[in-house]
């Protein structure tokens, strides 16, 4: 039985939300004070996503952050390329808020925590103090990214390359064949939204069809990818959503509502850049 989900955001409080038919999927909202959560069955696990970019997995108590980044602005400007250099500070802050309201067991940094194998030598000392003080109380694993096969050692937590937890896979890039139960990264996935009125959104978002998810990226300065390159055509058959990211909630999107960056980019049948 199909489900029927409308599709919102901050930027059309005053428009109707549209509903939308996506693929079968048990999906509900939870809200807390005024934050809405998207709660969802992953491959049989029921998780949550939360507004800021994070995976909440309750019954094994295991937040799921990626894509960090961390001194993405500092490896820039040792380039040449001055840009502020505040995106760590921003990035753990908001990581510190959601550690505080989740208060997980296990935090799971999905691969690229880290923009560059340089990274930890820039940081500032207080950031190097607050990840410290992260890793101390939650059991921190640092998954490999391609930006950061060796994350550091002397900040804390574990390295693995993948990691299972129940039904879950849990690693950076997706995997090329089917993988029921795999959430990754890497990709950065973002969605142009289309209204009603012809009037579009672009934001972060989580990408799935109910069997595995692609997580939007965590850290302050990261771009995106709209979720209908070709580089997401692979992973995602007919039933491809966007869970996308506001300002006080995550707000669903099926195919039909999703345009592409570029008004001149064909699409095939499917939906994705041909």
């Amino acid at each position: 039985m199909c489900v029927e989900l409308c599709v919102a955001s901050q930027a059309w409080l005053t428009e109707r939300p549209a509903v939308v038919t996506v693929a079968p999927m048990s999906m509900t909202y939870t809200e807390t004070g005024r934050t809405r959560f998207l709660q969802m069955e992953l491959a049989g696990e029921e998780v949550a996503l939360h507004p800021c970019g994070g995976l909440w997995w309750r019954a094994g108590s295991v937040l799921v952050v990626s894509d960090l980044h961390l001194e993405k602005a500092s490896s820039y400007a040792a380039r040449g390329q001055m840009l502020p250099p505040y995106d760590t500070r921003a990035t753990l802050r908001r990581l510190g808020a959601l550690l505080e309201e989740l208060k997980p067991t296990t935090v799971v940094s999905l691969g690229d925590s880290f923009h560059d194998r340089q990274s930890r030598p820039r940081m500032a000392g207080e950031d190097v103090a607050a990840v410290r003080a992260m890793t101390a109380v939650h059991d921190w694993v640092w998954i490999e990214g391609n930006h950061d096969p060796k994350p550091p050692e002397d900040l804390g937590g574990r390295a693995v390359f993948e990691l299972k937890l129940g039904a879950l896979t849990l690693r950076h890039e997706p995997s090329a064949e089917a993988a029921s139960g795999e959430i990754a990264g890497h990709l950065h996935p973002c969605a142009r939204v289309v209204g009603r009125s012809g009037r579009s959104v672009r934001a972060r978002c989580f990408a799935t069809d109910g069997e595995r998810l692609v997580m939007p990226a965590y850290g302050a300065l990261t771009g995106g990818l709209n979720v209908l390159d070709r580089a997401f055509a692979p992973l995602f058959g007919e039933g491809m959503i966007a869970a996308v990211l506001g300002r006080d909630g995550v707000y669903l999107s099926g195919m039909d509502r999703l345009a592409p960056d570029r008004a001149s980019l064909t699409v095939n049948r499917r939906g994705f850049a041909a």
